[in-house]
């Protein structure tokens, strides 16, 4: 394990193109933390990095003498460490809740994403990619209740879902144009015209949908 450099703010590595790594700048924008974002090739990982993440993977946090290097450990410490606004609900069962479905989204969702994204195997993504909105067409209805994933306010949750959604073009998947799915249309639509959202696309990241 190498040697915390101390420092005087907070650097971000981040892979521009990752999912994993947009949510956690989804959410440093949402608080209007001071932080040095430094976009990294995953192939090309610097020697800061592979010295401090015994890992040697992106993204990669690094505020003062912490390291952190998985984004949802990153999201809760980032939601305590700036507490305005609040990421996750007050109570504590809620609390469990999103918890859960973030945990949901990192299994479910999350390693489908990856496979298209990353699969070399052609049957394999495409049924990656139609699990992916199979999966996503059922939950629409939920959205009709409340204006974000489950929650009358925008939570961690949502930071965890929003990239994936945003990438759904890119991945060549579409939402069929129907009253099923306005509700979700909706709540994208609401994601993607967030400041904190804005701010948060790379360059790589903006040209991966005509619009917006």
């Amino acid at each position: 394990m190498g040697v915390v450099t101390k420092r005087s703010s907070m650097t971000y590595f981040s892979d521009g193109r990752d999912h994993y790594s947009h949510r956690v700048r989804i959410v440093l924008a949402e608080k209007g933390v001071s932080v040095d974002v430094i976009d990294v090739d995953p192939h090309d990982i610097p020697e800061e990095v592979s010295e401090l993440n015994p890992y040697n993977s992106l993204p990669t946090l690094i505020d003062r003498d912490l390291v952190l290097y998985e984004s949802k450990v990153m999201m809760e410490y980032l939601d305590e460490r700036f507490p305005h606004p609040p990421l996750l609900p007050v109570y504590p069962v809620a609390r469990a809740q999103s918890r859960l479905w973030m945990y949901r989204i990192e299994r479910d969702w999350s390693p489908l994403v990856d496979e298209v994204v990353r699969g070399k195997d052609k049957d394999r993504v495409a049924k990656s990619r139609k699990a992916l909105l199979d999966s996503l067409l059922p939950i629409t209805p939920i959205f009709q209740e409340m204006p974000f994933f489950m929650s009358e306010e925008f939570t961690l949750v949502d930071c965890c879902l929003a990239p994936i959604l945003w990438r759904l073009e890119a991945m060549q998947i579409k939402l069929p144009a129907n009253r099923q799915t306005k509700p979700l249309e909706q709540y994208m639509e609401r994601l993607f015209t967030r400041e904190s959202f804005r701010q948060s696309l790379t360059e790589y990241e903006r040209d991966m949908r005509d619009s917006y």
